[in-house]
């Protein structure tokens, strides 16, 4: 029994990292990353990926889930903004890919139970993450046990604020209520300064776009990953 809690206490966190185009999946398969959120735009917040950056992400070994999100803004979703996620989640499931990463929310900043149970629905047989549309609404921590139902198997979340620092309290809350039913992913803000003090909360992945500035571009950095995974491993 003392080797089993000896090896649960070392057993560290896992690193997800999102990327929107072909230099971050070579920072990642170079860093080493646990998994791959792949979008478009990280500068809107991450959009669907393009069917090429797909075909690119498709060939290789590290578990990607693809986000499903037609356009920026806000997470309220018309019928055809549904119909166009309901086609993107078919692509996602033609090229193989473990999962998606979906959200919704109503005017009333509630999580959409309809939209988010068809998308559900339609991702028959992949993993499923809810996203940060959970950080939108009034009561996130409440919200675990509708994911929990809903199917979701993980909750990419700030805990409601700014970055998962600021929100890290709420976060621990999430991950009571969660009780080991769904994972809680802290996300927005981490790097390697912090990553380790997050991790020690008992969170099993971490969330970050491992981003740095090159001339005016914001690129994936291999050393943030490298040096983000050292920390909580």
């Amino acid at each position: 029994m003392l080797s089993i809690v000896i090896n649960n206490f070392f057993m560290g966190s896992k690193l997800e990292v999102c990327i929107d185009n072909l230099g971050g999946l070579e920072a990642c398969i170079a860093g080493n990353a646990d998994r791959i959120e792949l979008c478009s735009l990280l500068i809107k917040d991450g959009l669907t990926p393009t069917i090429e950056l797909m075909e690119q992400a498709s060939i290789i070994s590290i578990p990607i889930r693809v986000m499903i999100r037609p356009k920026p803004g806000n997470f309220i979703f018309s019928s055809f903004d549904l119909k166009k996620m309901l086609n993107d989640i078919d692509t996602v499931k033609s090229f193989g890919f473990e999962g998606i990463v979906i959200g919704s929310t109503l005017a009333s900043r509630e999580l959409d139970k309809d939209v988010l149970k068809a998308l559900i629905n339609r991702a028959s047989g992949l993993r499923k993450t809810l996203h940060r549309a959970i950080d939108t609404i009034f009561n996130p921590v409440g919200a675990v046990e509708t994911a929990i139902n809903l199917g979701f198997d993980c909750i990419l979340s700030s805990g409601g604020s700014k970055n998962a620092v600021d929100g890290l309290s709420t976060l621990k809350e999430m991950k009571k209520r969660a009780s080991g039913r769904i994972e809680i992913m802290p996300g927005s803000g981490i790097n390697p300064e912090n990553a380790q003090s997050i991790s020690s909360a008992g969170f099993n992945w971490l969330h970050s776009s491992c981003s740095s500035n090159l001339r005016n571009n914001s690129i994936t950095d291999i050393n943030k990953i490298k040096n983000i995974k050292n920390a909580i491993d």
